[in-house]
């Protein structure tokens, strides 16, 4: 049976330098988020991102490690991010890695799905556990 967890989230990124530049179109960041809602927890990843030249392209992928409480059960789990975005239309996909489960979330699956309005930062998380 799946289930739908909602809440918001507060997220900071926090640009790397690595030893070589890889000019200013291509940039790795740090990921500290804070989830409130049905999904309790604060996670720590980090992110890749490529900016075209065209306005509006650009892409990025992200692995972040979550933990805390997901509908009243403690753990932690790995989402992995995958998004492009051409000449301004967003394509994202936010899984959680197969197996990454821990604690009371082990056998954990689902999508999330990421919504940013009037710059305010809000998830829908389809998921299921192994035990259901």
């Amino acid at each position: 049976m799946t289930t739908r967890a909602s809440g918001t989230f507060e997220v900071k990124l926090s640009p790397q330098v690595d030893g070589e530049e890889g000019g200013a179109s291509l940039g790795r960041l740090l990921i500290d988020k804070r989830f409130g809602g049905d999904l309790e927890a604060t996670s720590k990843g980090q992110m890749l991102a490529f900016r075209a030249g065209v306005e509006g392209s650009a892409g990025y992928v992200a692995l972040e490690h979550v933990e805390g409480t997901l509908g009243g059960r403690a753990g932690g789990f790995v989402l992995q991010h995958s998004g492009t975005m051409k000449r301004g239309a967003q394509q994202l996909s936010v899984t959680v890695v197969p197996d990454s489960g821990t604690g009371e979330l082990e056998g954990l699956a689902g999508q999330m799905r990421i919504v940013i309005a009037e710059g305010k930062h809000s998830y829908e998380f389809d998921y299921t556990l192994g035990d259901e």
